[in-house]
């Protein structure tokens, strides 16, 4: 058990590469998703404090539409280009600047104005760093074409 574990350790964690099943997960495709999982936690824990009624919270709506059914969308397009691929193909880029956009509504610049900014500070500054992360390897990749392919059981497959 100890050999397998290792050589299957050895095998997946060089030139920067992670396994996921049988796909592999390149450093630019890890850091994206991470800064996905990033967006989609603070929307959760803002959502979840508008739900429990701790402040800061956002507030119930604003005067185009209602913070919870925004916040559930946002969620649901980070959480879709993670399972699509953040960075694999031309879906999962578009999900993932959408992911980037939708955020800064509520973590973006504007928020240095908010009377709150005191309390929400690191929540606002995390996520435009998250958004920006994504946008900069979307952008790279795009303009790269790194990540347009994955390596699946170590033969190269255009996605």
């Amino acid at each position: 058990m100890t050999e397998t574990v290792t050589n299957i350790t050895d095998k997946h964690n060089r030139n920067n590469n992670y396994t996921f099943g049988d796909k592999q997960m390149t450093l630019h495709t890890r850091q994206t998703t991470a800064a996905l999982a990033t967006l989609i936690l603070l929307q959760l824990i803002m959502l979840s404090a508008l739900y429990a009624g701790i402040p800061p919270h956002p507030p119930v709506a604003t005067p185009l539409f209602g913070i919870a059914p925004f916040l559930g969308a946002s969620v649901s397009v980070a959480l879709a280009a993670i399972i699509i691929g953040p960075l694999g193909d031309r879906g999962g880029r578009i999900l993932s600047v959408l992911a980037a956009l939708l955020a800064l509504v509520s973590f973006g610049p504007q928020k240095y104005f908010d009377a709150q900014f005191g309390l929400i500070y690191p929540a606002v500054i995390l996520g435009q760093i998250a958004a920006f992360l994504i946008l900069l390897r979307v952008f790279s990749a795009t303009r790269n074409g790194e990540d347009a392919t994955s390596q699946i059981s170590g033969k190269q497959v255009r996605v």
